[in-house]
C-alpha cells in the first residue's frame, strides 16, 4: 500500500476523487495507528508518523468511499491525571461522516474490570465497537436550495424519523423509520396540508444504544447521547452503513426543500456517549480525554457534568470548539440543513461554572458567516447551578419558552391569578426577550415536546403512567401541569371525551395566536396518546410511534389544527416582527391601540380586573390596522382585526363584545366549542354566552371613516 504524508487539515477522512487523507487530533498521543478493516474484520495497521500542530495525519491513495477505519491511540494511562489513552480500544474518529456498526455493552468496551474497577481492562474492543467509515462527498442537488422561510412566518413541527413513519399505512414497510421514508411523498403530504414551514428533527447525529437499555430489552428510541457530530444516525437508514445514510438522508432533505419545508436538527453538543468514567472508551476519551472533557480540577479522573448524562464537552479548548463549528458547518454546507436546536443549550454556554452570555461559544457563532445565518434555537437550561436562562441567550439566538409553556398549561387548566401571565406569553414575552434588543421570534412557543406528556395525553392524565419504562412508574416529570378532564386516561364518558377534545383545541389555538414562533410536537395534530407515559427515551415501539388510524375526535383535531395554521398563515396580525405595546402606534393607520385587554363586559381591563386571582376569562382585541412594520416590499401592512374570547373557568360565562368604535360587525371564524357556527355575524356590543373551558376567534376588515382614513 502506498502512503503519503497528507495533510493536517481537513480533520476527519476526507475522499478527493482519487484517495483518501486521514487526520487527527490528539495532543495526549505519543503514537497512533490507524487501522483499517477488512469485510471480515481483519485489520491493517498503518503508523502514523507526520504530526503538525498536535494533527497526526496520512493520505492513502488507495483507500475509497465504504472502508471502515478506526484509530489506537499509543500514550499515558493515568485517569487521577486525566489521560486515558489506550491502544487496546479501537477508536472512532470524531470527524467521521458516517459508522458502520452498533457498540454493543461488551467489557473489552472499558478500560477497567467489571469485578475489579481498579483493575485495567486490555482486551481489544475492535469486534465489538462501531467503525468509523469513508464516503463520497459528491451528491447531485441538482437545484435544491433552502426554503428559507422567514423566522416570524415559521411553524416548527418537532419530529422522529422513525416514530413518525414507522406505522404510515401509505409507506412501503421495507423503509418505514429511514431518511427514505421521512422524505416520502405520504409524509410530505400530510406536512404539508397541515402547512408547517419547517421539521424539527430530533437527534439524527449517530448515537449509541444504551448497554443498560439493551440488557432491560429497550432502546434509547429519543437518541441524545451522540458519539458522532458529522455522521447520519445508522440505524435510520434503509440500504445500509458503509455510506447510504449520508446519501439518503441528502434525499430526505432535497425532498422536503422540494416541497418548502426547512430542516432544522436537534443537536446535542453538550455531551457525549462516552459517560461518566464508568462509561466506555469509544472515542474522545480514548484519543485526548483532558482536551475533550470536562474534569474535575481537584480530582481529574471524575467529569465535571451539568447534563446528568456523566461528562460535559470542555467549551474552553480551541479544538472542542472546532469540532463543533466544523460540525455545524458541515451540516449547513454540505448536509443543507437550515437551522439547529442546541439541547442543554446552557452547558455550551459555561466557561467555568456559571453560564456567560459572552462565552467564546457565543462569540464564534456570532462572527461566523455561515452559521449565523441560519435558525439558531436554544434550550435554554441545564443541570448546574443557575442553568434556567430563559431569556438568557444573544440577540441571534432564538429559545425554547418553558415560561410559555408552564402559563398555557395553568391557564387553560384554571389555576388562580394567570391572567397577567397568560397575557404576556400570548402578546410574545416581551418581559423576557425585549432587554436584550430581540423580538418576538426569540420565543419559540410549545405546550408539548418530546419530553413530556403528548398534547391529548395533558388533558386526559393527571398523573405519569410510566410502569413501561421498568423504574417503578418514577421516571420523568412529576409536576405536569395536566388535568385528567375529570376521568384518568381512557374513558367511554362522551362528556369528558367532548370536555378533553375542546381544551385540546384551546391549547393548539392559543400556540398559534401567540406571537412568537409556534412549535408542535408531532402527532398533536391528530391526538397521538403515549397511554399517559411522559418520559419514553426508551420506548421505540407503538407507545411512541404516531398511528395514522383515525377517529372521529381525531380527524375533528387534525382538521382543526389545520384551520389555526392557515389562519395564522393568512394573517400578520397572528405573527407580528415586533412587540406589542398597547398603545396607538405611531404612525399607524388606527385611532385604537395595537392590542387591547378587554373584560367579559366589553370595556377595557380594569387593576381590579387583572387582580383578581379568581378572573379566568379574557378578550384580546389584535389591531390589523395598527401594525408598526412594513412588510419585505416596505409597504405598510393592514390586515383584519381580531377577537379572541378565553374562558378558562369551569363554567358558562357571558361575553359582552366591545362597542363600535372596535368595529361594527365581527364575524366568527373558528371555535373549540363542538357547537360553534362559523361565519354567523355578531354585532358590537352583542353579548354571547360562552361554554365553559373555550376560546373563540372573531374577526372583521379595517374599516375607513369617510375621509378614507382607516380606523382601525
Amino acid at each position: 500500500m502506498q502512503i503519503w504524508p497528507g495533510q493536517s487539515y481537513p480533520l476527519g477522512a476526507t475522499f478527493d476523487g482519487s484517495g483518501t487523507n486521514f487526520a487527527l487530533f490528539s495532543e495526549a498521543a505519543e503514537r497512533v495507528e490507524l487501522c483499517l478493516l477488512d469485510d471480515a474484520g481483519a485489520e491493517t495497521r498503518i503508523e502514523l508518523t507526520e504530526v503538525d500542530a498536535f494533527v497526526w495525519h496520512v493520505y492513502l491513495p488507495a483507500v475509497q468511499p465504504g472502508q471502515r477505519y478506526g484509530y489506537r491511540v499509543h500514550g499515558p494511562f493515568d485517569p487521577a491525571a486525566g489521560l486515558r489513552c489506550d491502544p487496546s480500544k479501537l477508536l472512532l474518529d470524531p470527524y467521521a461522516k458516517a459508522i458502520s456498526g452498533m457498540a454493543s455493552n461488551h467489557p473489552s468496551l472499558y478500560s477497567y474490570d467489571f469485578e475489579d474497577p481498579e483493575a485495567r481492562n486490555t482486551e481489544d474492543s475492535a469486534a465489538h465497537t462501531m467503525h468509523s467509515v469513508v464516503v463520497s462527498p459528491y451528491f447531485d442537488w441538482g437545484s435544491d436550495h433552502s426554503p428559507a422561510h422567514e423566522y416570524h412566518d415559521t411553524v416548527i413541527y418537532e419530529a422522529h424519523v422513525k416514530g413518525l413513519t414507522m406505522l404510515h399505512p401509505d409507506v412501503d414497510e421495507s423503509i418505514r423509520g429511514t431518511y427514505v421514508a421521512m422524505g416520502h411523498p405520504a409524509i410530505i403530504e400530510h406536512l404539508t396540508e397541515l402547512g408547517v414551514t419547517a421539521v424539527e428533527l430530533m437527534p439524527v447525529h449517530q448515537f449509541v444504544q444504551d448497554g443498560h437499555l439493551v440488557e432491560k430489552g429497550m432502546r434509547n428510541y429519543w437518541g441524545y447521547n451522540t458519539i458522532g457530530f458529522f455522521a447520519p444516525h445508522n440505524e435510520y437508514a434503509y440500504a445500509g452503513d458503509r455510506g447510504q445514510q449520508v446519501q439518503e438522508f441528502k434525499t430526505m432533505v432535497k425532498n422536503l426543500h422540494a416541497a418548502g419545508i426547512e430542516v432544522i436538527l436537534d443537536v446535542v453538543y453538550n455531551h457525549t456517549a462516552e459517560g461518566n468514567h464508568m462509561g466506555p472508551t469509544l472515542s474522545f476519551r480514548g484519543i485526548d480525554n483532558a482536551s475533550y472533557y470536562r474534569l474535575v480540577e481537584e480530582d481529574r479522573a471524575h467529569y465535571y457534568d451539568t447534563t446528568g448524562t456523566g461528562n460535559s464537552l470542555l467549551m474552553r479548548t480551541p479544538h472542542v470548539l472546532q469540532l463543533i463549528m466544523d460540525s455545524l458547518r458541515y451540516w449547513v454546507t454540505e448536509m443543507h440543513v437550515d437551522g439547529f436546536r442546541f439541547d442543554l443549550a446552557s452547558t455550551l454556554a459555561r466557561e467555568l461554572h456559571e453560564v456567560d452570555r459572552l462565552s467564546a461559544f457565543f462569540d464564534i457563532i456570532q462572527q461566523d458567516p455561515v452559521i449565523s445565518q441560519v435558525k439558531l434555537i436554544a434550550e435554554p437550561w441545564d443541570l448546574g447551578e443557575g442553568g434556567y436562562q430563559v431569556g438568557g441567550f444573544p440577540p441571534l439566538w432564538s429559545e425554547w419558552n418553558g415560561r410559555f409553556r408552564d402559563t398555557v398549561r395553568d391557564f387553560h387548566r384554571s389555576e388562580a391569578g394567570m391572567i397577567g401571565e397568560f397575557s404576556s406569553r400570548l402578546a410574545g414575552s416581551s418581559d423576557l426577550y425585549q432587554h436584550t434588543g430581540r423580538t418576538p421570534i426569540a420565543s419559540i412557543n410549545f405546550v408539548t415536546a418530546h419530553d413530556g406528556f403528548t398534547l391529548r395525553d395533558l388533558v386526559s392524565y393527571n398523573e405519569r403512567h410510566n410502569e413501561a419504562n421498568g423504574e417503578g412508574g418514577n421516571d420523568g416529570e412529576s409536576h405536569n401541569r395536566s388535568w385528567n378532564s375529570g376521568a384518568e386516561g381512557p374513558t367511554d364518558d362522551r362528556s369528558v371525551l367532548d370536555l378533553r377534545l375542546r381544551r385540546a383545541k384551546n391549547l393548539m389555538a392559543t400556540l398559534l395566536v401567540s406571537q412568537g414562533v409556534p412549535m408542535i410536537l408531532h402527532g398533536d395534530e391528530m391526538g397521538r396518546t403515549q397511554g399517559g407515559n411522559n418520559n419514553t427515551y426508551c420506548q421505540d415501539d407503538e407507545i411512541s410511534w404516531m398511528h395514522w388510524e383515525l377517529e372521529p375526535d381525531q380527524m375533528d383535531m387534525l382538521w382543526f389544527t389545520q384551520r389555526m395554521i392557515a389562519l395564522r398563515r393568512e394573517h400578520p396580525i397572528f405573527r407580528r416582527r415586533r412587540f406589542l405595546q398597547g398603545v396607538v402606534r405611531e404612525g399607524s393607520a388606527s385611532s385604537l391601540p395595537d392590542v387591547q385587554w378587554i373584560g367579559t363586559d366589553g370595556a377595557p381591563m380594569t387593576d381590579e380586573d387583572w387582580n383578581a386571582a379568581e378572573n379566568k376569562c379574557l378578550t384580546v382585541f389584535l389591531n390589523g390596522s395598527a401594525i408598526p412594520e412594513p412588510d419585505a416590499r416596505g409597504d405598510q401592512i393592514v390586515d383584519d382585526s381580531a377577537l379572541l374570547l378565553f374562558n378558562a373557568s369551569g363554567n358558562g360565562v357571558e361575553f359582552t363584545l366591545p362597542g363600535e368604535d372596535h368595529g361594527p360587525v365581527w364575524t366568527t371564524v373558528l371555535g373549540t366549542d363542538g357547537e360553534d357556527e362559523v361565519d354567523t355575524e355578531l354585532a358590537a356590543g352583542t353579548t354571547i354566552t360562552r361554554p365553559p373551558h373555550s376560546m373563540l376567534l372573531l374577526m372583521r376588515p379595517a374599516i375607513e371613516d369617510p375621509a378614507g382614513t382607516d380606523q382601525g
